[in-house]
């Protein structure tokens, strides 16, 4: 009876894997349309999915964030510059005489005027170089811990 039991145990290792070892093929991943074809012909079951961009193409960093999102349970909110950032911002814009407007500020920093007021909500992603093109618009600093701050440059020793 000894013996029985030790014929029922699942192998793990190269002598399980074949069909006459009693095993299940494992999943093989082919590549090309010619070996999807033989697969299909040979009453295979075929799953197809692409998982990343080719080489030639720019890698997109939001694709990336999304499968995190998808693969998460959790709900992740996007990032925003907050309220503090546009706090000092629109304070600072109403204090510039004359009044600037949100229109003037997105020209004299080349954005648009949609794009200046998501700053001012405090909705828009942060983005290195449009806070550091507003920040010399208007002569804040937006980044870092003392928000709202006149900006200084560094000094030479």
């Amino acid at each position: 009876m000894a013996d029985q039991d030790w014929d029922n145990v699942t192998r793990i290792g190269k002598s399980a894997r074949g069909p006459g070892s009693g095993g299940v093929d494992r999943e093989r991943v082919i590549k090309g349309k010619s070996a999807i074809n033989a697969a299909g012909r040979s009453g295979a079951i075929i799953g197809t999915e692409k998982k990343y961009a080719g080489a030639n193409t720019k890698a997109a960093v939001e694709g990336q964030h999304l499968t995190k999102v998808d693969r998460s349970d959790e709900i992740v909110k996007p990032k925003t510059v907050g309220r503090d950032v546009a706090q000092a911002m629109v304070k600072r814009r109403n204090e510039i005489t004359p009044k600037m407007t949100q229109k003037d500020l997105a020209t004299k920093t080349n954005m648009l005027a949609t794009e200046i007021q998501a700053y001012e909500n405090g909705t828009a992603a942060p983005d290195q170089t449009k806070l550091s093109r507003i920040e010399k618009a208007l002569g804040i600093k937006l980044r870092g811990s003392d928000i709202g701050s006149p900006l200084t440059f560094g000094k030479k020793k």
